[in-house]
């Protein structure tokens, strides 16, 4: 079985001392792939563009509806400098874009809001720890930056598309809003796969408890332990929105908000359920591995008390006693029994058969072992 791991992209960060705000392009970042959404409660349009150019005249083009330009892909440090220059985006902002471990956040800027939220998903290599930078500029325009091949958005452009929901009567804050719910609610789909794999755990411990099995208890955890953080972070986030008076959500926003801040403490509650699951799981295998090491313990005690008599049997009759006296010849009839009798073998192994034999139901009756067949 494969070992699961996390995949956390982690930026290479700028030697100490370096000017504050220093744009750090990954060497393997792939170009950025831009798609845009143009959309109004009558109409909807999406296009791919391939330039800052191409993307402002479509901005133009389609003046009074709300915009949604998504952005996969970190490499090309012009393209992003350009962006940053045309939206007015601080250097700082961009930073944490390339920076792609930054904890989920929420922080206001002239003119915009810059939000990050942390993007879990799952793969054949395992947990996946990813980060969605998106801006909120002005009303009417949001801008989400990614490098990750996961796409977790599918459900908001078919509603977008369709014009299912609120999303096209709305303005760009509620697209915020639901860019950052689905995020949250890949959560889900990730604790209750946890919860599957505890439970198959549990019924695998009590059949026969392994080593393999206290790694996954122990791989289990900590992707528990990274899930919490993550949900407590992006809960402080939500938060944190809530209680500042930002004008970049309307009031009926913000009431979903609240919404979604519910579903990270129902998360929460979930992990902190399953975390000890995990630490009784833990006890489940050492008391397993116990009883094993009990039982095997009692079997080598039960054999070797079966033949400490049969050694003592045969230790005696081991010792080498001479039958006459060497000078006188006199029979010494108090010598050892059977020595010389010719049936005293099969005599001897009669004695300890039945020994064996007599040992066995004792144990039996005490109940110390059993030779009936477990259910």
């Amino acid at each position: 079985m494969a070992k699961r791991r996390f995949r956390i992209r982690r930026s290479k960060h700028e030697a100490p001392g370096t000017s504050p705000g220093a744009i750090n392009i990954p060497e393997n970042a792939t170009r950025p792939a831009v798609y845009t959404f143009h959309y109004d409660e009558q109409d909807c349009n999406e296009r791919a563009v391939s330039s800052i150019e191409e993307m402002d005249a479509l901005l133009s083009q389609y003046t009074g509806r709300s915009h949604w330009i998504n952005v996969k892909g970190f490499g090309d440090k012009v393209f992003f400098e350009k962006l940053a220059q045309r939206f007015q985006l601080h250097r700082l902002e961009m930073e944490d874009v390339f920076n792609v471990y930054q904890r989920p956040k929420a922080e206001e800027y002239p003119g915009h809001l810059f939000c990050i939220s942390r993007v879990l998903w799952e793969s054949e290599q395992g947990m996946h720890n990813d980060q969605l930078s998106l801006f909120l500029i002005g009303e009417d325009t949001v801008i989400t930056i990614h490098d990750f091949d996961y796409d977790p958005f599918i459900n908001v452009k078919e509603r977008i598309r369709k014009g299912k929901g609120f999303l096209r009567t709305q303005k760009a804050g509620y697209l915020a809003y639901a860019l950052m719910d689905a995020c949250i609610d890949l959560f889900y789909p990730l604790v209750e796969k946890t919860g599957e794999r505890l439970d198959q755990l549990e019924d695998e411990l009590i059949d026969e408890p392994r080593r393999e099995q206290m790694n996954r208890i122990l791989e289990i955890k900590r992707e528990l332990i990274m899930l919490r953080r993550t949900v407590w972070q992006e809960r402080d986030k939500i938060n944190d929105i809530l209680r500042t008076e930002l004008s970049h959500f309307s009031p009926s926003t913000r009431v979903y908000f609240r919404d979604a801040y519910d579903h990270c403490i129902q998360v929460m509650d979930m992990v902190d359920s399953y975390k000890e699951i995990t630490s009784s799981l833990m006890d489940v295998y050492m008391s397993g591995v116990s009883n094993r090491m009990n039982q095997i313990m009692k079997v080598l005690t039960i054999v070797s008390s079966v033949f400490i008599p049969l050694t003592f049997i045969v230790g005696v009759y081991g010792m080498n006693f001479s039958y006459t006296h060497p000078v006188t010849g006199e029979i010494m009839k108090y010598n050892m029994p059977e020595l010389y009798s010719p049936y005293g073998y099969a005599i001897v192994w009669i004695v300890m058969i039945f020994m064996i034999i007599l040992q066995l139901l004792l144990y039996v009756k005490a109940g110390w072992i059993s030779f009936r067949k477990k259910a």
